[in-house]
């Protein structure tokens, strides 16, 4: 594991890719002796989903309370058996909201797309971590890939860990009344009661819901990016920002600051994917810096600015992240904890991205510039009939 920066009495650790967390994850699981939280969007049934679950099995052996929360859609696939294995083990699982039907969607159409994004662990109120990975292996299945997906995690020890115990330990309550049906006044006043003071002036747990802090996640983005005096640095897997966001990075770019965009080079999902070259030409014309990584799937959601303030996170920029899902961030003011994270994302531009020059816009044929159009369309038009058009 990296060297932690001691920051307001907290130890911060930088953690790149799987291959630095989970062996570190599963190492502070293996050290819990009262309580572990776990969420995660993806828990895959692959070799690094069985390393998970069995260090939690583990762990509920010997007598610690073990509580996993899984996202409805993005966990759909765990097998059954291993969700067994794992009750038998005395691990809690619950889900959050796992019944999605089509059928529903014009019904509740504000709630049934939201999900539980976080990738956020805690051991004791002691130890925790943030960030975009989930429980799955490191190198996709079913790719031709060698190199690791590029996303970072924080391993956080202090009391910054408490407020992510707490924080953690309010969503458990929330969805384990809702799965009780006992909804109204009892989870309204768990929703009301969850805001909390910082455990440390330095470092900031951001956390979206849908109520109190819908856009607390996307405020911070754009009060860094607004008072940016040198440069901008921000990756991120699913970049599809709304008006208000991109005219401030296009704003920081005409008084002096360099901006640079790491984004998704290789296709995951083509709509969100060929949407986001909709928006190149502008951001090119202003003079942003877009590279696109190569090595394998960027997915990254992190930022650095000036070289002293540092995000990492769960959340994407774009409206499902910043409107629709329940997403975790951490914001670090601290020059090397941001320098470390810049010096990384400067070497993955480097030697493992492609730089999307001003001929961008000339080299793409009317299908290409067809596909990135309808694209951005179908999202918008996905956004709106949810009801959030106005909001991007």
């Amino acid at each position: 594991m990296n060297v932690p920066h001691v920051i307001s009495g907290n130890h911060l650790a930088l953690l790149q890719s799987g291959t630095e967390y989970f062996p570190s994850l599963c190492a502070d699981i293996d050290a819990a002796r009262h309580s572990i939280y776990l969420e995660t969007y993806i828990f895959a049934a692959d070799q690094t989903g069985r390393m998970i679950a069995d260090a939690l099995q583990r762990a509920a052996a010997r007598g610690v309370s073990v509580r996993l929360l899984l996202d409805g859609f993005g966990s759909s696939e765990l097998p059954r058996q291993w969700l067994d294995d794992l009750s038998a083990g005395k691990v809690q699982v619950r889900w959050f909201r796992r019944e999605i039907s089509p059928f529903t969607l014009r019904r509740n159409r504000h709630r049934r797309l939201r999900r539980m994004h976080r990738k956020m662990a805690v051991m004791d109120a002691k130890v925790a971590y943030v960030g975009g990975i989930n429980i799955v292996n490191d190198i996709p299945r079913h790719s031709n890939l060698s190199a690791p997906q590029l996303d970072y995690a924080v391993r956080v020890k202090g009391s910054v860990a408490g407020e992510i115990h707490a924080a953690m330990r309010h969503l458990w309550s929330v969805v384990s009344w809702a799965s009780l049906r006992r909804r109204g006044k009892s989870i309204k006043r768990l929703v009301r009661n969850s805001a909390k003071p910082p455990a440390s002036p330095d470092i900031t747990l951001l956390l979206r819901d849908n109520v109190r802090h819908r856009r607390d996640i996307e405020r911070k983005y754009l009060d860094a990016i607004e008072g940016a005096q040198r440069e901008i640095i921000l990756a991120n897997a699913y970049f599809l920002p709304g008006r208000s966001f991109r005219q401030a990075l296009i704003k920081a770019s005409s008084r002096g600051v360099r901006v640079v965009l790491l984004l998704q080079g290789r296709v995951e999902y083509w709509i969100q994917h060929y949407a986001t070259h909709a928006l190149y030409d502008e951001l090119l014309e202003a003079g942003v810096e877009i590279y696109e990584y190569q090595a394998s799937y960027l997915h990254a959601k992190v930022a650095v600015v000036d070289g002293s303030w540092a995000t990492v996170g769960s959340s994407n920029i774009d409206p499902f992240s910043l409107l629709l899902a329940l997403e975790a961030n951490l914001s670090v003011l601290h020059a090397e904890f941001s320098g470390e994270l810049r010096s990384s994302l400067l070497e993955a531009i480097a030697r493992d991205s492609v730089r999307v020059g001003d001929e961008y816009g000339l080299a793409r044929s009317w299908l290409d510039r067809l596909v990135a159009r309808f694209s951005y369309v179908v999202v918008r038009l996905l956004i709106g009939l949810l009801g959030y058009g106005k909001s991007i």
